[in-house]
């Protein structure tokens, strides 16, 4: 069953580690059959180490244990007279956060990076050394004349992008934002409403100045990350969504769960 959504799930927020990753492989894979023969996209990883000092410790294990529902509380296991070692017992620093996004290079000129497609994530969005890196890395490419795609489908933490908000008209200030940055233009930003009672858009990605551009689906790749996470037996429309929508949206939600028999 699909999302009851016509644009963004804002229920996908409460798994946005797996969605992210699922977005940015099947964004580099929409993009790769659009390109030139001479250009390629890859996905690269950044990774920070957070601060021992965080109030709130994230963890990203490789495999996890989802309860779903009630069952039968199993047996406590019996040492059966074995002798079981004792730990030492240390605290070790917070673990590395890895966080995956989409660059386009061009192999005509020793793999120079022409794009870079970013889909924001809650350690872009929070004060802190995640926020610091990609800020630098903003700077960076800004500098380089790298093109820069920025997509926001996270209601949690502040605005990340390169406008600041106080900048957009009352229509752009919408729930979610795609902004995009031509490498050759350092000073002018293009900014997509997105909307979240709307379809997520299909916008242009910059490549080359002599390029073409080429179109990114937003709203099919979402789809496909819905559909391909499991997320229609996964997710409880019966519960609000976190972090908590504004009573307008809300309403809003409530009245399109409600008719399509989700709520």
């Amino acid at each position: 069953m699909p999302s009851p959504f016509p644009g963004m799930d804002p229920y996908l927020e409460q798994h946005w580690r797996d969605v992210h990753h699922a977005l940015t492989t099947y964004a580099r894979n929409q993009i790769q059959a659009q390109l030139p023969g001479d250009l390629r996209a890859r996905l690269e990883e950044r990774v920070f180490v957070e601060s021992a000092q965080a109030v709130v410790r994230n963890l990203y294990p490789d495999f996890h244990v989802v309860e779903r529902g009630r069952r039968k509380e199993p047996a406590a296991p019996s040492e059966g007279g074995v002798a079981v070692a004792e730990p030492l017992i240390l605290q070790l620093p917070d673990e590395p956060v890895s966080e995956g996004y989409v660059e386009i290079i061009d192999l005509s000129s020793g793999k120079r990076v022409v794009t870079v497609i970013e889909v924001l994530s809650l350690s872009n969005k929070l004060p802190g050394p995640g926020r610091n890196l990609y800020m630098q890395k903003r700077d960076e490419l800004r500098d380089g004349c790298v093109s820069l795609v920025e997509i926001d489908l996270l209601r949690a933490g502040g605005r990340a992008l390169t406008v600041a908000p106080e900048l957009l008209p009352p229509a752009f200030r919408t729930t979610y934002q795609v902004c995009v940055r031509y490498g050759w233009r350092p000073l002018e930003v293009r900014v997509y409403a997105v909307p979240l009672q709307e379809r997520l858009p299909t916008f242009r990605i910059p490549l080359r100045e002599s390029d073409p551009e080429v179109l990114l689906d937003l709203q099919t790749l979402i789809e496909q990350c819905y559909r391909d996470g499991g997320y229609d037996d996964d997710i409880d429309y019966h519960m609000d969504a976190t972090p908590p929508l504004d009573p307008t949206e809300a309403a809003w939600t409530d009245e399109l769960l409600r008719g399509a028999g989700r709520r």
